[in-house]
């Protein structure tokens, strides 16, 4: 990485709990390239002030995580249609002092399922209702699931959620014979609920696909659990590093290569 300097491009990220997963994938692929670009994971309790700083300060781009990515919505000047169809923002342009902002979750999301190659016949159950949710809800209609339960504890955000889609909303477990689970809540993430499964054992067991949306362990309680049983899984990481490449060809201008992308997804998580 060149030595830090006047002339050095500053992107960020802004979340409730930080992690080095984006600040080593970032850095790891500005040192391969020779760009002189630096970037660097924050997080603060004045959201107004932080987004305000990123305008007045040149900052050129800038990641949103939980809490976030509701939040920031009023304080930009563009709504691409990933974020405005979605109602929520995870990546923020600086084009001149102009605020862009965009849903690469949605993107990587929906790359995914292709990728996996998931049965739009097959049903779903989708636990959780904030931002990302909404990034993974609309991924699923995008691709044409039309059997999709959206399960919340918060009834407010969880039925609005499903209606929006023309999906059913339930605060109860999945129906026994759920063909893919989907988790997008903090259960399994580092901290106070890493020890938790999002799905019960007996759920798990009669599902055929299990996605865990929870990036940082990519290994949560609930992968674990249905590597043993030998279901087909989709991780966390894998959302991440794709999120995160579509970001740093935002921010650069520079296109990165699958390849890439597989080697600065392994150095992030190496740390």
């Amino acid at each position: 990485m060149p030595i830090l300097n006047k002339d050095m491009t500053l992107c960020i990220s802004l979340a409730g709990r930080p992690s080095n997963i984006g600040t080593r994938f970032h850095n790891f692929l500005y040192d391969e390239i020779g760009l002189n670009f630096v970037y660097k994971a924050f997080t603060t309790d004045d959201i107004d002030g932080a987004i305000r700083g990123i305008r007045a300060l040149g900052i050129r781009g800038c990641s949103v995580s939980m809490p976030f990515k509701e939040a920031v919505i009023p304080l930009v000047d563009v709504m691409e249609e990933s974020a405005a169809a979605i109602e929520s923002v995870n990546t923020i342009v600086n084009d001149g002092g102009r605020l862009v902002a965009a849903n690469t979750d949605y993107e990587a999301v929906a790359a995914l399922i292709a990728d996996h190659a998931l049965d739009p016949d097959s049903s779903v159950a989708i636990r959780g209702s904030g931002g990302m949710a909404k990034a993974v809800v609309a991924a699923f209609r995008g691709a044409g699931f039309d059997d999709v339960t959206v399960i919340a504890r918060n009834e407010e955000t969880g039925s609005a959620l499903a209606e929006r889609y023309g999906y059913r909303y339930s605060s109860a477990a999945p129906a026994p014979s759920t063909s893919v689970l989907v988790n997008v809540t903090p259960l399994g993430m580092h901290g106070a609920d890493e020890d938790r499964l999002s799905f019960d054992p007996a759920e798990i067991d009669a599902a055929d696909i299990v996605f865990d949306v929870v990036a940082f362990p990519a290994d949560t309680p609930l992968i674990r659990a249905a590597r043993a049983e030998g279901k087909r899984l989709i991780t966390g990481a894998e959302v991440i590093a794709l999120q995160a490449a579509r970001q740093f060809e935002r921010y650069t201008g520079v296109e990165i290569s699958a390849d890439q992308v597989a080697r600065a997804s392994e150095f992030s998580r190496a740390g």
